[in-house]
């Protein structure tokens, strides 16, 4: 079991569910650290001191409270941690739980675990702390499996973009059939925009189509 262990968490009452979760595990020294760019120093300073810590729990969003920050997210701490400690074992315990987002932290920056802050995050967290402890596999909330063995994979074709855009610019099904039958793409009837709208929201983790725009915007897409 570790014995050295950071979180990264702005929020005290988590910080408290953490700090209960940690002692069952017997986990005996603990730091908690609420901004981003001090936790990176305090990693280094204790690699720097021959007492470096064995694990980093870290949340992915901290509330800008004015105070000036070069790292500004979870992902962006981790980046920088991964870029000089490669080696050091990162469990993410966060909300989010965006597929693209996911797939960017276990395959390029390979943490160890991702947890889901839900009801059950905290009972997952030391199942996920347990496990990373003794093992070199990925672990990640039941809930959230699909976002890294999903079910099936589509490819994102020029209509899928097209629908996405039109969508955008706020047209509704009706339109958007119009559009895409004027521009010669099938299928292009209401009830196959509807199908692939499902598959599109399915795939990328979407809440609604508004959802899925922002999604597409986010990487580049549209």
């Amino acid at each position: 079991m570790f014995k050295k262990v950071l979180v990264v968490e702005d929020f005290d009452v988590i910080n408290s569910g953490i700090k209960m979760a940690l002692e069952g595990l017997n986990i005996k020294e603990v730091d908690y650290i609420s901004y981003c760019d001090e936790a990176f120093l305090k990693i280094k300073n204790a690699f720097l001191m021959g007492t470096p810590y064995q694990l980093i729990i870290s949340d992915l969003s901290f509330e800008n409270d004015g105070t000036p920050q070069e790292l500004k997210s979870g992902d962006e701490l981790i980046e920088k941690i991964r870029q000089e400690f490669p080696k050091l074992k990162i469990i993410v315990f966060s909300v989010e739980d965006k597929s693209y987002r996911i797939q960017n932290l276990y395959k390029n920056l390979k943490i160890q675990a991702y947890i889901w802050k839900n009801r059950n995050g905290l009972k997952e967290l030391k199942k996920a702390i347990d496990f990373v402890s003794s093992s070199d596999q990925f672990y990640i909330s039941p809930e959230l499996n699909t976002t890294i063995h999903p079910k099936k994979t589509i490819e994102i074709t020029d209509a899928d973009i097209f629908l996405i855009e039109f969508l955008s610019k706020g047209l509704l099904q009706e339109a958007i059939s119009k559009k895409l039958k004027e521009k010669g793409i099938k299928p292009s009837s209401i009830s196959a925009i509807e199908k692939r709208l499902k598959l599109l929201k399915e795939h990328f983790n979407a809440n609604n189509p508004a959802h899925l725009v922002a999604i597409a915007k986010d990487l580049g897409l549209i």
